[in-house]
């Protein structure tokens, strides 16, 4: 780290303590040319998830409005808030644990579904006739019914 008094290009870390919810790490240092003490910040680059919708427009991952989503699917049922919050974060720990700065809609109502999926099964097709935007009932019907072999193929 250069120092900003003498611009001499190294520095000693004299101390190092977590800061911001152990999100930041604070360093003291001194430079080994003038001995002038400065501190520094080290914290993780965030790099912003994008989500690219099917009109192909880009918008900032909102994890308030994939949460606001769920709940409308779970309404009067009993589904916990906490665990439509864990998912929530599973789903965004998932996408930024593979690097990745985009992600389809499609793939994000996938993993909500599939998530539901296991949490409520009202919910799931609540959830799906909204996201998947069905044409008409029979569309739907033919969704319910994947969903029912599906079901059925698990207790097998």
């Amino acid at each position: 780290m250069k120092c900003p008094y003498c611009q001499y290009p190294d520095s000693k870390v004299i101390d190092s303590r977590p800061t911001d919810e152990d999100r930041t790490i604070r360093r003291r240092r001194e430079c080994v040319s003038c001995g002038k003490r400065f501190t520094t910040y080290e914290r993780l680059e965030e790099v912003p998830l994008m989500v690219v919708k099917k009109d192909k427009t880009v918008e900032s991952f909102d994890r308030n409005k994939l949460l606001n989503g769920m709940l409308r699917s779970c309404e009067k049922r009993p589904v916990q808030v906490e665990e439509l919050e864990e998912i929530v974060e599973d789903i965004e720990k998932s996408l930024q644990n593979d690097f990745r700065r985009q992600v389809t809609s499609t793939e994000l109502g996938n993993r909500v579904m599939e998530a539901l999926k296991s949490v409520d099964e009202v919910a799931y097709v609540r959830f799906a006739s909204v996201y998947r935007q069905f044409k008409d009932v029979s569309s739907f019907m033919d969704e319910l019914s994947k969903f029912i072999n599906d079901r059925k193929g698990e207790k097998s």
